[in-house]
Protein backbone atom coordinates (compact mmCIF):
# COMPACT_ATOMS: atom_id res chain seq x y z
CA UNK A 1 0.00 0.00 0.00
CA UNK A 2 0.97 3.55 -0.66
CA UNK A 3 3.15 5.44 1.89
CA UNK A 4 1.74 8.61 2.20
CA UNK A 5 4.82 11.61 3.39
CA UNK A 6 2.28 14.97 1.81
CA UNK A 7 1.05 15.46 5.59
CA UNK A 8 2.53 15.67 8.65
CA UNK A 9 0.05 14.83 11.17
CA UNK A 10 2.38 14.07 14.30
CA UNK A 11 0.35 14.78 17.03
CA UNK A 12 -2.97 14.44 15.21
CA UNK A 13 -5.54 11.99 16.22
CA UNK A 14 -8.21 10.50 14.24
CA UNK A 15 -10.70 8.06 14.51
CA UNK A 16 -12.08 5.41 11.45
CA UNK A 17 -15.25 3.59 11.80
CA UNK A 18 -15.33 0.26 9.61
CA UNK A 19 -11.92 0.27 9.32
CA UNK A 20 -10.97 -3.53 9.16
CA UNK A 21 -10.87 -3.47 5.63
CA UNK A 22 -11.23 -1.75 2.69
CA UNK A 23 -11.62 1.98 2.50
CA UNK A 24 -11.52 2.50 6.42
CA UNK A 25 -8.28 0.14 6.73
CA UNK A 26 -6.79 2.48 3.58
CA UNK A 27 -7.87 5.60 5.43
CA UNK A 28 -6.23 4.34 9.02
CA UNK A 29 -3.28 3.20 7.36
CA UNK A 30 -2.65 6.31 5.53
CA UNK A 31 -3.30 8.63 8.55
CA UNK A 32 -0.68 6.21 11.01
CA UNK A 33 1.90 6.71 8.18
CA UNK A 34 1.56 10.14 7.80
CA UNK A 35 2.22 10.23 12.05
CA UNK A 36 -1.86 10.78 13.64
CA UNK A 37 -2.51 8.70 15.83
CA UNK A 38 -5.42 6.32 14.98
CA UNK A 39 -8.50 4.15 16.49
CA UNK A 40 -9.11 1.73 14.64
CA UNK A 41 -13.00 0.64 15.04
CA UNK A 42 -14.03 -2.27 13.97
CA UNK A 43 -17.09 -5.19 14.54
CA UNK A 44 -15.93 -6.74 18.19
CA UNK A 45 -15.82 -10.62 16.63
CA UNK A 46 -14.10 -8.87 13.52
CA UNK A 47 -10.62 -10.73 14.01
CA UNK A 48 -9.64 -8.69 10.63
CA UNK A 49 -9.62 -5.79 13.34
CA UNK A 50 -7.46 -6.67 15.66
CA UNK A 51 -5.09 -7.95 12.70
CA UNK A 52 -5.18 -4.65 11.15
CA UNK A 53 -4.14 -3.05 14.48
CA UNK A 54 -1.45 -5.45 15.66
CA UNK A 55 0.15 -4.97 11.97
CA UNK A 56 0.37 -1.35 11.91
CA UNK A 57 1.88 -1.06 15.38
CA UNK A 58 4.53 -3.67 14.29
CA UNK A 59 5.46 -1.50 11.51
CA UNK A 60 5.82 1.36 14.44
CA UNK A 61 2.79 2.95 14.28
CA UNK A 62 0.51 4.62 16.95
CA UNK A 63 -3.09 2.64 16.65
CA UNK A 64 -5.98 1.89 18.69
CA UNK A 65 -8.58 -0.84 18.55
CA UNK A 66 -11.84 0.50 19.11
CA UNK A 67 -14.68 -2.24 19.01
CA UNK A 68 -17.68 -1.43 18.51
CA UNK A 69 -20.84 -2.04 16.71
CA UNK A 70 -21.65 1.11 14.53
CA UNK A 71 -25.39 1.37 14.55
CA UNK A 72 -26.38 0.18 17.66
CA UNK A 73 -27.65 2.78 20.02
CA UNK A 74 -25.60 3.30 22.83
CA UNK A 75 -23.08 1.13 21.73
CA UNK A 76 -22.02 3.67 19.54
CA UNK A 77 -21.45 6.28 21.84
CA UNK A 78 -20.18 4.21 24.04
CA UNK A 79 -16.98 3.37 21.13
CA UNK A 80 -16.55 6.69 20.19
CA UNK A 81 -15.91 8.47 23.89
CA UNK A 82 -14.12 4.95 24.76
CA UNK A 83 -11.94 5.99 21.49
CA UNK A 84 -11.56 9.84 22.16
CA UNK A 85 -10.46 9.55 26.06
CA UNK A 86 -8.14 6.86 24.49
CA UNK A 87 -6.53 8.94 21.93
CA UNK A 88 -6.84 11.98 24.50
CA UNK A 89 -9.13 13.99 21.91
CA UNK A 90 -9.86 14.27 18.18
CA UNK A 91 -8.87 15.93 15.36
CA UNK A 92 -10.79 13.63 12.26
CA UNK A 93 -13.89 11.68 12.82
CA UNK A 94 -13.49 9.30 8.97
CA UNK A 95 -17.47 7.83 9.06
CA UNK A 96 -16.50 4.87 7.21
CA UNK A 97 -19.10 1.93 8.56
CA UNK A 98 -21.34 1.05 6.32
CA UNK A 99 -23.04 -2.32 5.45
CA UNK A 100 -24.78 -3.13 1.97
CA UNK A 101 -26.85 -6.06 3.84
CA UNK A 102 -26.82 -8.41 1.09
CA UNK A 103 -23.91 -11.00 -0.46
CA UNK A 104 -24.99 -10.20 -4.28
CA UNK A 105 -26.50 -6.75 -5.81
CA UNK A 106 -30.63 -6.93 -5.63
CA UNK A 107 -32.03 -6.59 -8.79
CA UNK A 108 -33.63 -3.03 -8.95
CA UNK A 109 -37.31 -4.81 -10.17
CA UNK A 110 -37.22 -7.09 -7.21
CA UNK A 111 -38.77 -5.26 -4.80
CA UNK A 112 -40.41 -8.73 -2.99
CA UNK A 113 -36.85 -9.21 -1.81
CA UNK A 114 -36.14 -5.94 -0.14
CA UNK A 115 -37.45 -6.80 3.10
CA UNK A 116 -38.45 -4.33 6.44
CA UNK A 117 -35.35 -6.03 8.10
CA UNK A 118 -33.00 -5.06 5.01
CA UNK A 119 -33.81 -1.32 5.38
CA UNK A 120 -33.45 -1.55 9.07
CA UNK A 121 -30.11 -2.82 9.10
CA UNK A 122 -28.91 -0.72 6.48
CA UNK A 123 -30.08 2.48 7.49
CA UNK A 124 -29.12 2.13 11.42
CA UNK A 125 -25.54 1.79 10.33
CA UNK A 126 -24.75 3.85 7.15
CA UNK A 127 -27.08 6.82 8.14
CA UNK A 128 -28.00 6.66 12.10
CA UNK A 129 -24.93 5.32 12.99
CA UNK A 130 -23.48 7.74 11.33
CA UNK A 131 -25.13 10.77 12.99
CA UNK A 132 -24.83 9.26 16.14
CA UNK A 133 -20.85 9.14 15.98
CA UNK A 134 -20.89 12.49 14.36
CA UNK A 135 -22.93 13.47 17.63
CA UNK A 136 -20.94 12.07 19.97
CA UNK A 137 -17.58 13.40 18.21
CA UNK A 138 -18.96 17.10 18.19
CA UNK A 139 -17.54 18.16 21.96
CA UNK A 140 -13.92 16.73 20.88
CA UNK A 141 -14.16 18.32 17.44
CA UNK A 142 -14.88 21.61 18.08
CA UNK A 143 -12.43 22.11 20.60
CA UNK A 144 -9.97 21.15 17.85
CA UNK A 145 -11.47 22.36 15.05
CA UNK A 146 -11.19 19.27 13.59
CA UNK A 147 -13.30 17.78 10.48
CA UNK A 148 -15.32 14.82 9.50
CA UNK A 149 -15.42 12.68 6.49
CA UNK A 150 -18.10 10.44 5.35
CA UNK A 151 -18.13 7.65 3.02
CA UNK A 152 -21.12 8.10 0.33
CA UNK A 153 -21.19 6.55 -2.74
CA UNK A 154 -22.16 7.19 -6.33
CA UNK A 155 -25.19 4.84 -5.50
CA UNK A 156 -26.20 8.20 -3.82
CA UNK A 157 -26.20 9.99 -7.40
CA UNK A 158 -28.79 7.65 -9.15
CA UNK A 159 -27.11 4.64 -9.69
CA UNK A 160 -29.12 1.34 -8.37
CA UNK A 161 -25.70 0.56 -6.05
CA UNK A 162 -26.68 -2.88 -4.19
CA UNK A 163 -29.91 -2.24 -3.37
CA UNK A 164 -32.94 0.25 -2.97
CA UNK A 165 -32.01 0.58 0.72
CA UNK A 166 -28.19 1.09 0.41
CA UNK A 167 -28.75 3.77 -2.23
CA UNK A 168 -31.52 5.61 -0.58
CA UNK A 169 -28.76 5.71 2.57
CA UNK A 170 -26.14 6.77 0.58
CA UNK A 171 -27.88 9.36 -0.43
CA UNK A 172 -29.17 10.27 2.96
CA UNK A 173 -25.23 10.62 3.78
CA UNK A 174 -24.77 13.03 0.90
CA UNK A 175 -27.80 15.34 2.56
CA UNK A 176 -26.40 14.73 6.32
CA UNK A 177 -22.99 15.82 5.39
CA UNK A 178 -24.39 19.20 4.43
CA UNK A 179 -26.39 19.51 7.32
CA UNK A 180 -23.89 18.82 9.79
CA UNK A 181 -21.31 21.01 8.20
CA UNK A 182 -24.60 23.54 8.84
CA UNK A 183 -24.78 22.39 12.45
CA UNK A 184 -21.22 22.30 13.52
CA UNK A 185 -19.46 25.24 11.48
CA UNK A 186 -17.45 27.36 11.83
CA UNK A 187 -14.95 25.29 13.73
CA UNK A 188 -15.73 21.89 12.39
CA UNK A 189 -15.69 21.06 8.53
CA UNK A 190 -17.74 18.16 7.25
CA UNK A 191 -17.33 16.43 3.89
CA UNK A 192 -17.81 13.14 1.94
CA UNK A 193 -16.01 11.18 -0.61
CA UNK A 194 -18.53 8.58 -3.30
CA UNK A 195 -16.22 5.83 -3.89
CA UNK A 196 -17.02 3.86 -7.06
CA UNK A 197 -16.07 0.67 -7.02
CA UNK A 198 -13.07 -0.53 -4.73
CA UNK A 199 -10.94 -3.27 -4.33
CA UNK A 200 -12.22 -5.40 -1.52
CA UNK A 201 -14.52 -7.84 -0.24
CA UNK A 202 -17.17 -5.57 0.37
CA UNK A 203 -19.52 -7.25 -2.20
CA UNK A 204 -18.87 -11.01 -3.99
CA UNK A 205 -18.49 -8.82 -7.34
CA UNK A 206 -19.18 -11.24 -10.62
CA UNK A 207 -16.43 -11.22 -13.65
CA UNK A 208 -19.42 -9.50 -15.40
CA UNK A 209 -19.91 -6.76 -12.71
CA UNK A 210 -16.29 -6.09 -12.69
CA UNK A 211 -15.70 -5.85 -15.95
CA UNK A 212 -18.82 -3.17 -16.88
CA UNK A 213 -16.99 -1.01 -14.05
CA UNK A 214 -13.64 -0.77 -15.60
CA UNK A 215 -14.85 -0.35 -19.12
CA UNK A 216 -17.79 2.23 -18.06
CA UNK A 217 -15.19 4.16 -16.31
CA UNK A 218 -12.83 6.86 -18.50
CA UNK A 219 -9.68 5.89 -16.26
CA UNK A 220 -10.46 2.06 -17.31
CA UNK A 221 -9.78 1.32 -13.64
CA UNK A 222 -11.49 0.43 -10.33
CA UNK A 223 -10.13 2.40 -7.00
CA UNK A 224 -8.33 0.60 -4.33
CA UNK A 225 -8.26 2.09 -1.11
CA UNK A 226 -5.64 3.52 -0.68
CA UNK A 227 -7.03 6.08 -3.72
CA UNK A 228 -9.99 6.58 -1.41
CA UNK A 229 -7.70 7.64 1.64
CA UNK A 230 -5.78 9.88 -0.06
CA UNK A 231 -9.25 12.36 -0.98
CA UNK A 232 -10.28 11.44 2.67
CA UNK A 233 -6.80 12.91 3.67
CA UNK A 234 -7.21 15.83 1.69
CA UNK A 235 -10.43 16.77 2.91
CA UNK A 236 -9.19 16.23 6.20
CA UNK A 237 -5.77 18.31 6.60
CA UNK A 238 -5.04 19.59 2.62
CA UNK A 239 -7.46 22.60 3.17
CA UNK A 240 -9.61 24.60 5.31
CA UNK A 241 -12.36 26.45 2.85
CA UNK A 242 -14.03 23.28 1.51
CA UNK A 243 -17.12 22.14 3.69
CA UNK A 244 -20.81 20.31 3.19
CA UNK A 245 -19.22 18.85 0.06
CA UNK A 246 -19.22 15.40 -1.60
CA UNK A 247 -16.94 14.57 -3.77
CA UNK A 248 -16.97 12.08 -6.49
CA UNK A 249 -14.27 9.54 -6.62
CA UNK A 250 -14.89 6.79 -9.07
CA UNK A 251 -12.28 6.96 -12.31
CA UNK A 252 -14.95 8.61 -14.28
CA UNK A 253 -17.53 5.66 -14.03
CA UNK A 254 -20.58 8.05 -13.21
CA UNK A 255 -19.21 10.29 -16.43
Amino acid sequence: MTKYVRYDLKGRKALVTGAASGIGLGAATALAQAGAKVAINHLPDDPRGREAVETLRAQGHDVISAPGRVGVPKETEAMVETAIAALGGLDLLVNNAGTPGVKATLPVDRLDLVTDELWDQILATNLVGMFRCSRTAAGALKASRGSIVNTASIAALGLSGSSIPYSASKAGVVNLTRNLARALAPEVRVNAIAPGAVESTWLEWTEQQLKWQIEKSLLKKIGKPSDYADVILFLAFGNEIITGETVVVDAGLTL
